[in-house]
């Protein structure tokens, strides 16, 4: 496309409406690629139609979006093409597991697009986002219902809580050093196993993705992230097991016939950036804003801090290899 082209005004459309929509272009277009090959592969006829749902609105998405573009005067991003994936590919994950990234899908959807529709302002966007945001808990509940049925779902812990109302009295309610730490309250044992199911189910994507990967250094940096997870596994891990506090883990993170890779590097780093980069900062970052303990708060910096550090590794692997497209920006004014 001409500069001339490029240089002209986007509509009458925000900075933040064109940002979201080239997120949801990107994301929707991973998606597609993603259930093409898992809704071939799915052997359960119940997952399998949820999956045909999914795979569904994300074409529907692309095709809105693309017309949204069009009528803009927005470039349509590249995304992901049938380049791919490869859907003749051999099965590879069990069926739980399946579920479960589609699980995962969701929660990104759900931590995405909410904001986005905040950020909006012209009807038609914040229908697209409206309407994505009732699909995927519609979704969301069908998988939620399919992973209870099945046996699968990992549940939260559950305590016994104290029935009393109580006001701290003391600065000791924030310690979690030299012993005299509290037991951990709902909202940080809810954070805690939460970031834990995240991570059991991150290290075997990075387990997996760093089988399938063709290029040495995307192989490595998978690698890398599988290493990372371990790690804040033990830390977490090491927090609850203090308290007696049990996690539930899945003992079906299973895979198979992994000598040929159903997904490209190029999506399988995508995939790792925003699937498990972006949800994962917004969870690490709740966690640490509603935590009170300082022990609790110092490890998930440190976790924080090592997380920017790899996916900013992961972006310049991206840009290395000519994957990244750049989101639209403004004109340079400089003279």
């Amino acid at each position: 496309m001409s500069n001339a082209m490029n240089n002209m005004p986007f509509g009458d459309l925000t900075v933040n409406e064109v940002s979201n929509l080239w997120s949801s272009y990107l994301k929707n277009s991973m998606d597609r690629r993603l259930f093409e090959y898992l809704h071939v592969s799915t052997e359960n006829n119940e997952i399998k139609q949820v999956i045909g749902k999914m795979l569904n609105q994300s074409k529907e998405n692309i095709k809105e979006l693309e017309e949204i573009f069009i009528q803009e005067n927005l470039t349509i991003p590249l995304g992901f093409t049938d380049k791919d994936v490869n859907v003749n590919a051999p099965k590879v994950f069990s069926d739980t597991f399946i579920l479960y990234i589609c699980f995962d899908t969701t929660h990104l959807s759900m931590s995405t697009y909410p904001s986005a529709l905040s950020d909006c302002t012209k009807k038609k966007i914040r229908d697209h986002f409206q309407n994505n945001i009732e699909f995927t808990v519609e979704v969301q509940n069908k998988i939620v219902q399919i992973m209870l049925s099945q046996g699968v779902y990992l549940r939260p812990p559950q305590i016994e809580i104290d029935s009393e109302v109580e006001f701290a009295d003391s600065m000791i309610y924030l310690n979690g050093f030299l012993g005299a730490s509290r037991p951990l309250n709902t909202a940080e044992i809810a954070n805690l196993s939460r970031i834990i199911h995240r991570a059991q189910f991150s290290k075997m994507v990075f387990v997996t993705f760093s089988k399938f990967a063709k290029e040495k250094e995307v192989k490595k940096h998978f690698g890398k992230g599988r290493d990372q997870i371990d790690k804040v596994l033990h830390q977490l891990q090491e927090i609850m097991d203090k308290e007696n506090i049990p996690v539930s883990a899945s003992g079906d993170y299973k895979m198979s016939n992994i000598g040929i890779s159903p997904f490209s590097d190029k999506l399988m780093l995508f995939f790792v950036n925003t699937c498990l980069g972006i949800f994962c900062f917004n969870m690490v970052n709740q966690a640490m804003t509603s935590s009170l303990r300082t022990d609790i708060i110092l490890k998930l910096g440190r976790i924080s801090d090592d997380m920017k550090k790899f996916y900013g590794q992961g972006l310049l692997l991206a840009i290395k290899e000519k994957w990244f497209e750049e989101p639209p920006q403004a004109v340079s004014r400089k003279v």
